[in-house]
């Protein structure tokens, strides 16, 4: 007779998988998130992994999670508190539970809860068996033991069978969840082709898991999550940072300028360069460089050889290629630079994620160094600006860095692949070599933009280097006049890419109480909070800026139509400073956020009520 258990049906739902850095959090949260995406499901995801690369086993330091939202309406964020949590050690539960709703399902390890390990952990006495998790729907499992069980028949050895522990847990949360067993065997099927014995063994480990859950007194209440609607199309699930290297690879595509990426590696933008480097056959080259100032040095040079250009980086490496981005000013060439912003200062806390740079972005370079600086809000939507750095670092002749995030670069999100022929067209002002009349710095009247001159071309021979040029001739000059023509030029160009940019948009009534201000990453948490409340009743909106500098040319009328005004950022407030400095007739509130985490909702309507009643 089948096990008779409660199905809870839900609009949607938050699961975090923690464990130690060794027990394959990250893999069992993707490969769930994976199938979750294929019920039809919406979903946005976040892994949470140590800095330390060898951290102490079973100790806090060494925590992996692996953090997934996922619903049958629209999802943006990866979630605040958890409705189930997997703890596979105690330090992972000592570490999370603070994390995790009242009343949330934990599935937990209990092999692992021993006198040393929970020690480690910082506990005095086992928290399965002195309160600590009364009030939540607990099931305990041998989990450890019960794999090494089921692959006992299989020869395996110890290691391999401890390994294999993750699939065990995936088996029993796609009971927990009604999801089918076909679709991720086959996965392990595919990801360990070349070695049948591991293969046997994760797919053993995960049936068990299942069958485990089928036949256990613990589990209750099964949970249902529904697909959502979604626009007819091709979809996958991407990171943040797939999406960057992508969105440039269709602007390449669409320019026809063949891209170029000289970059070092760098938490958490390495993956840009490892992404591109898979796709030589599309015409992209890739130069690991031996640090990050040849890999922004190597990206000018190709830039005034024709390529798109680009480089990618973190904070750290923002601040070694400040030098050289003032060279790429003062040539006016193009280069895309894309900084996956992390915490700081120096090393900070290199795999947790911040706002931390946008001063540096706009400022931070020796004399007038005026360039672009926009920001990604969303990890599907990181291609889309991607795509437009490109196009308008090509097209008005300039530096463009993008900004996103850590939070973004190793989130997900499902994303809809556009065709690129639906994309906007890049027209790069290329220089001519029949016009008689050519001159390196000869300009556009409307954009102030000068023709992008190939070096080797019959006519079109000029002097390039980072001492000031005389306009249009591009003469080496020092005359003050001269600088000070030059100086109003370039930062006059930056401002006028203002017509060119799409305006602001207010989600919600153009007018009212209260807009709620964000740049970049935030925009899930944001939106996600405003939308509640004006489901409530509040006359409340929000305004999410991707185009930093120049701002969109409805900015200021935006502004005014609000009694007040909130600026939510993940640093101590740069935007809002930014803002003022460019429109101090407004009051901005702050909500400042500095902690290497995201915004959570509960934290911010509690902020937005109490600013609607004062």
């Amino acid at each position: 007779m089948a096990k008779q258990h409660d199905v809870r049906s839900l609009e949607d739902v938050v699961v975090k998988f923690v464990g130690d850095s060794g027990d394959g959090m990250q893999l069992t949260g993707t490969l769930f998130s994976e199938v979750a995406a294929l019920a039809g499901n919406d979903l946005a995801t976040f892994p949470d992994f140590p800095a330390e690369i060898r951290a102490p086993h079973n100790t806090i330091a060494g925590v992996s999670g692996f953090q997934m939202h996922m619903g049958k309406r629209k999802i943006y964020t990866s979630g605040d508190m958890c409705d189930v949590l997997v703890v596979m050690n105690p330090a992972s539960l000592k570490s999370n539970l603070k994390w995790t709703k009242p009343g949330a399902t934990l599935v937990i390890d209990s092999s692992t809860f021993d006198e040393k390990t929970i020690g480690k952990a910082g506990y005095t006495e086992n928290p399965l068996e002195d309160g600590t998790l009364d009030g939540y729907h607990v099931i305990k499992a041998p989990i450890t033991d019960l794999t090494r069980q089921s692959l006992e028949e299989l020869g395996v050895d110890k290691r391999l069978a401890e390994r294999t522990k993750n699939m065990f847990v995936l088996g029993l949360m796609f009971y927990l969840f009604e999801r089918d067993l076909e679709k991720p065997l086959e996965f392990i099927k595919m990801k360990f082709s070349e070695k049948p014995k591991v293969v046997q063994a994760n797919q053993t480990a995960m049936k068990a898991g299942y069958h485990f859950a089928e036949s256990t007194e613990a589990i209750k209440i099964t949970f249902r999550v529904d697909p959502a609607p979604m626009k007819k199309g091709l979809y996958r699930n991407i990171t943040g940072n797939v999406a960057t290297a992508w969105g440039l690879l269709a602007a390449s595509e669409q320019s026809g300028r063949p891209l170029f990426l000289g970059s070092y590696p760098i938490t958490p933008a390495t993956e840009i360069l490892m992404e591109l480097s898979k796709h030589k056959s599309l015409g992209a080259k890739v130069f690991q460089a031996e640090d990050e100032i040849a890999g922004i040095c190597s990206a000018i040079g190709a830039s005034f050889g024709g390529s798109m250009a680009v480089t990618t980086t973190s904070g750290p490496g923002l601040s070694l290629k400040s030098e050289a981005l003032g060279l790429a000013v003062i040539t006016e060439l193009p280069l895309v630079v894309v900084n996956v912003q992390r915490a700081g200062p120096s090393t900070g806390m290199p795999t947790k994620s911040e706002q931390s740079d946008l001063m540096q972005a706009l400022f931070g370079r020796n004399g007038e160094c005026p360039l672009m600086v926009m920001a990604a809000s969303s990890a599907a939507n990181c291609f889309y600006y991607a795509y437009l750095a490109a196009k308008y670092a090509m097209e008005h002749m300039t530096p463009v860095i993008l900004l996103t995030d850590g939070y973004l670069g190793f989130g997900s999100e499902l994303f809809r692949i556009p065709d690129v022929k639906d994309l906007p067209s890049i027209k790069p002002p290329m220089a001519d070599p029949n016009d008689a009349n050519f001159k390196p710095y000869r300009r556009d009247e409307k954009t102030l933009v000068r023709k992008w001159a190939v070096p080797g071309v019959e006519g079109l021979r000029h002097r390039i280097g980072g001492l000031e040029k005389t306009n249009i001739d591009g003469n080496v000059s020092t005359d003050p006049l001269n600088h000070q023509l030059m100086v109003n030029i370039r930062e006059e160009k930056i401002w006028r890419i203002s017509d060119y940019l799409p305006l602001l948009q207010v989600q919600g009534d153009p007018e009212g109480d209260l807009l709620v201000v964000g740049w970049g990453g935030t925009e899930g948490a944001l939106a996600s909070t405003v939308s509640r409340l004006q489901e409530e009743g509040h006359k409340i909106s929000h305004a999410q800026f991707n185009f930093i500098k120049p701002l969109p040319k409805n900015t200021r009328e935006v502004l005014k139509r609000f009694k007040k005004i909130v600026v939510c950022e993940l640093n101590a407030g740069q935007f809002v400073n930014y803002l003022r400095m460019l429109y101090p007739e407004y009051t901005y509130y702050q909500f400042n956020k500095v902690q290497g985490l995201p915004f959570h909702i509960q934290e911010l309507t509690e902020t937005f009520i109490k600013l609607l009643e004062d």
